[in-house]
């Protein structure tokens, strides 16, 4: 059965994220405690949940080199970014999670930043100039991996909820997280397609929401709608979570999935088709349909407005990645 959604982000963080040892900095008044948990609040779990490694893995660094971490001296953090980069054998990406996280500690405590020290930036400019910083993102499922993914799929229970997951995923650009928080009451039907409320997302902490729009498929075996049709009546499902768990035994649960089930389903999905799942992850449906409008040359706004980007430069990645030989300058030359 798949697993179920963690409800441990409820706990307060930011008490907990400074450690063991550091006491004597975190006897708040109890006003100050429920700021606190308000500023947990305002992070995404997986966020929380990076800070707190990213902090304990600092802190015992500190402890084994006799160092204070908080508040931490410029030379403390610019060190530990040179034992990351050599030793540590860290890639920048990591390495510049960990100074987000140790800037934002010092910031819930009121304290001046080491991170933004020249000796820091400087140190940090010189490991990216050695090891380069390119993140190393997972691979988009375009519409050809879709087509062969659904037509791999069970004619089951399982297969008709695996066969919603991937398309109203795919084709409402969403993130996992958006994925499993959808109940029926967020989706609302009419001849068009399927109006989509996301109540919450990484970039909507405060849940002001936003509507997506999923159209008709031209294909029976693509179309999101009729998958997302097939499902809830297949399942019986009228209220609550719109992905469920399914047991072996074809029993539906009514608690919703967890955000990893979404990267399971995907490779899952792939393996059924007889393809490598390895560069794959839940976050490909995402990244595939913002690729795929590229490559069909949709505009940049439009796509902007189906996967809710806020930041243009991180959809341009997507964007650039659709483009590469659709409009290239090298395939214009009469080669």
């Amino acid at each position: 059965m798949d697993d179920h959604l963690d409800n441990s982000s409820q706990k307060p963080l930011l008490p907990e994220i400074v450690g063991e040892g550091q006491s004597e900095l975190v006897e708040l008044s109890e006003i100050e405690k429920e700021a606190l948990d308000y500023a947990y609040r305002s992070r995404a779990a997986n966020t929380v949940r990076a800070y707190r490694a990213d902090w304990a893995h600092f802190v015992e660094w500190c402890r084994t080199h006799n160092r204070a971490s908080l508040p931490a001296e410029p030379e403390t953090v610019a060190l530990y970014i040179t034992y990351l980069a050599n030793r540590g054998n860290r890639r920048t990406t990591t390495i510049a999670r960990r100074l987000v996280t140790i800037s934002e500690v010092h910031r819930s405590r009121g304290l001046e930043t080491p991170v933004r020290h020249s000796a820091v930036r400087a140190v940090w400019d010189g490991v990216k100039r050695t090891f380069g910083f390119t993140p190393r993102g997972k691979l988009p499922t375009l519409l050809i991996d879709i087509q062969e993914m659904l037509a791999a799929l069970p004619n089951s229970l399982l297969g008709a909820r695996d066969r919603a997951l991937l398309l109203i995923g795919f084709a409402g650009a969403m993130r996992r997280s958006e994925l499993v928080r959808l109940d029926v009451t967020d989706v609302v039907r009419s001849n068009q397609g399927l109006a989509i409320t996301i109540r919450f997302s990484k970039t909507d902490q405060e849940g002001r929401g936003r509507t997506v729009g999923i159209p008709f498929g031209e294909n029976e075996d693509t179309c999101p709608v009729r998958a997302y049709d097939e499902w809830v009546e297949q399942a019986s499902i009228c209220h609550g979570p719109v992905f469920r768990s399914v047991s072996r035994h074809g029993r539906v649960s009514p608690r919703r999935l967890t955000d990893k089930t979404v990267a399971r389903v995907v490779k899952r999905s792939l393996m059924l088709a007889s393809r490598d799942s390895t560069n794959y992850s839940g976050h490909s449906l995402r990244a595939g349909l913002a690729t795929q409008a590229a490559l069909c040359g949709v505009p940049e706004r439009a796509i902007q407005d189906q996967t809710g980007h806020r930041n243009l430069m991180m959809l341009r990645r997507y964007i650039r990645a659709g483009s590469l030989f659709l409009d290239n300058a090298a395939a214009k030359i009469g080669l």
